[in-house]
């Protein structure tokens, strides 16, 4: 049984004779459970017997009424709130505005008007952020959205206001058409009006950057600042003063041991795991620093991990970009100080790896990229000493490396690859590698390294992905012709002035400082960067650029509905790029188009590395870097000397079309 009270109201006033409606959804069409109407008061409750599946996500939906604040007090059919419960209904809930942005952009990809449905991970990973963007007893704001990360170091809590004001302003008819200019500025490209508050939101949700301005304008046509008044008079403050160029919603989540992520995964059950290049609190440069370990987030953004160390143990110092969850629930990483291959168990974070990890008797450098296939076979690679590292049927016992080197000089002539960094498998079993020391990516089939193929795509590839269809995705942190030869020049250059400090010849770390410092550089200063695309069976590629808003790019992510998510980890910023099937991108939109804002998206990030997409749709980007004019130096500022890597991952609710995960091998077509 449950016993819901609550009320209906808008941040104007309270709202009378609404119909309130709970609804069980799932899978299929949701369910109704029980349905009232509010008192003159705004209140109403609710009783009835919980749905037989526990799995299903309680929500309640408020339509019509009368707001007795703002306007004329009469019946207003436009509207249409949201309050997303989960699995068990709490004892009192407020619908109002706040409720259901929340609701909606958690949720924005399994709404359709008043009905909620998909997955049942899905659904309640998207009811599960719903409280920390708002208090559903109260109405008002939640907890995590008002925390230090994210209330005065992000746009996302004025953000969440305007669009509450907004909605308050139709809800209440603050003005006679306030509703039809809302629903003019929430019509899709090349859809219909909306006709309640709820169609417009979720309008907004999935179309963040249409007519953005004009729907920021609505709040000083709503609320006129009064005469030699400092504030607009709204319900909630504060808003924003500027327009933003998407009305997206991030959080800032940390703990559990983050702090500089490389990689990140997500699990069967939606937590994220994330590689830590530096430990919590060690005052790391890149001269000389302190390894991190692995951290895992709860999809809520709640720390599992232990708090500053992460997962360690098994050979973990500092791991890089590479980490991959397997089919049979373990996570494999390789480090970058450890120079080792390392296991956890999945459920607990404990080691299943040695003490050393797996390193081969000390013939590995640097490890990178790592990943699963669906054949359960282990694929690393050694960006160090230019090695791949295979682990067939994920059995450690049987590890080899292929085009090894001695004395950094290649041992086998067959295999070659450059300064390797990430690697993908297709739907035919070959394997891709970027080169991020040159031009290229290798492929070969995996039954057969030995008879590997080299395709040029733009300079210095980091990530790759490969969508429903074959193809390659590569983000290129240069990519842009003719800076190869400028990466030279910046690369002499920091090599004499560190050869002047530190004397000749330099240390590895020391060379590895002069290559960080020199890619820094360049993608700062020539804004370099690209995506190539391989289409699937081609040995040649295109570049994309994403109208110049592609800059430093280093992660890449297939959506659902195989568009791309490109994190720029010098420009910080997350660009999205129509995918090889048009259909399910914008009107008029091509493959290899900006689908996201001129700028990208932005809201807390920092310079970034990875990015992942969960089965709610949400985007997860790694924050890597914070302060890195510090952690260039051979001794930071004793205040500043903690702040070379960052510390938090940046989460945007409900922009792409969800996946399953883990992802092993390519996602598959939705």
């Amino acid at each position: 049984m449950f016993n819901i009270q609550g009320r209906v109201k808008s941040g104007l006033g309270v709202i009378a004779h609404s119909t309130v409606t709970l609804w069980a959804a799932g899978p299929g069409a949701p369910v109704k459970l029980a349905q009232t109407q509010t008192q003159d008061d705004g209140s109403y409750t609710l009783q009835g017997s919980r749905p037989s599946d526990d799995s299903a996500v309680l929500y309640l939906i408020a339509k019509g009424g009368q707001p007795q604040g703002g306007g004329d007090h009469v019946e207003n059919p436009a509207i249409a709130l949201m309050a997303t419960l989960g699995t068990v209904p709490p004892q009192r809930v407020t619908v109002n505005e706040m409720t259901t942005v929340a609701s909606v952009w958690t949720a924005a990809q399994f709404l359709k008007a008043d009905a909620l449905s998909g997955k049942a991970l899905g659904l309640r990973i998207a009811a599960g952020n719903v409280p920390n963007l708002v208090d559903l007893a109260t109405g008002g704001l939640g907890p995590v959205i008002q925390d230090p990360l994210n209330s005065s170091q992000t746009a996302t809590l004025a953000t969440f206001n305007t669009l509450s004001n907004v909605l308050a302003g139709c809800i209440a008819r603050i003005q006679s058409d306030a509703c039809s200019q809302l629903f003019a500025q929430a019509t899709p490209p090349g859809g219909v009006a909306p006709t309640d508050t709820l169609m417009a939101t979720q309008n907004i949700a999935r179309n963040p950057s249409n007519h953005a301005a004009q729907l920021f304008a609505l709040l000083a046509a709503f609320y006129p600042a009064p005469a030699q008044a400092r504030w607009r008079p709204v319900p909630f403050i504060p808003y924003l003063s500027f327009a933003p160029t998407a009305w997206t919603l991030s959080l800032v989540y940390s703990g559990g041991g983050i702090n500089s992520p490389g990689g990140i995964a997500i699990d069967a059950e939606g937590n994220m795991w994330a590689n830590d290049n530096f430990l919590v609190g060690a005052q790391s440069t890149i001269h000389q620093d302190f390894g991190g370990g692995v951290s895992k987030m709860a999809p809520d953004g709640k720390p599992i991990s232990p708090a500053t160390t992460g997962y360690r143990g098994g050979g973990i110092d500092g791991p890089g970009f590479g980490l991959a969850i397997a089919a049979d629930d373990k996570v494999w990483t390789g480090s970058l100080g450890g120079r080792t291959i390392s296991v956890l168990d999945r459920k607990t974070g404990k080691p299943l790896s040695p003490d050393t990890g797996y390193n081969f008797g000390g013939r590995l450098g640097s490890i990178q990229g790592i990943i699963s296939t669906p054949g359960s076979d282990i694929w690393a690679l050694d960006n160090e000493r230019d090695q791949i590292i295979h682990f067939p049927q994920g059995d450690a016992s049987k590890g080899q490396i292929l085009g090894r080197t001695e004395n950094d000089k290649p041992v086998d002539g067959t295999l070659q690859v450059k300064k390797p960094f990430h690697l993908a498998i297709d739907q035919s079993d070959q394997i891709w590698i970027t080169n991020s020391g040159s031009n290229t990516v290798t492929r070969f089939a995996a039954s057969n390294p030995a008879k590997a193929e080299q395709i040029t795509v733009g300079y210095g590839p980091r990530a790759i992905a490969i969508d429903s269809l074959g193809n390659a995705w590569l983000a290129n942190t240069f990519g842009h012709p003719g800076l190869m030869q400028k990466m030279e020049v910046v690369f002499g250059k920091v090599k004499a002035k560190m050869e002047a400090v530190f004397g000749s010849p330099l240390s590895p770390a020391e060379s590895a400082a002069k290559m960080w410092i020199a890619i820094y550089e360049l993608a700062v200063k020539y804004r370099g960067g690209d995506v190539s695309l391989v289409p699937a069976k081609s040995s040649t590629s295109q570049t994309f650029d994403g109208a110049k808003s592609i800059v430093g790019p280093w992660g890449i992510a297939i959506d659902g509905n195989d568009n791309v998510w490109v994190a720029n980890a010098l420009g910080r910023t997350v660009t999205q790029l129509c995918g090889a099937r048009p259909e399910n991108c914008p009107l008029g939109a091509k493959t290899g188009d900006r689908i996201s804002p001129a700028g990208g998206y932005f809201g807390g990030l920092q310079i970034i590395t990875d990015v992942a997409v969960d089965p709610a749709g949400n985007v997860w980007v790694a924050n890597n870097w914070d302060m890195p004019e510090e952690g260039f130096k051979k001794v930071p500022e004793p205040a500043l000397s903690t702040r070379f890597g960052a510390n938090s991952m940046v989460v945007f609710f409900g922009l792409a079309k969800p996946v399953k995960t883990p992802l092993i091998g390519p996602p598959p077509a939705q």
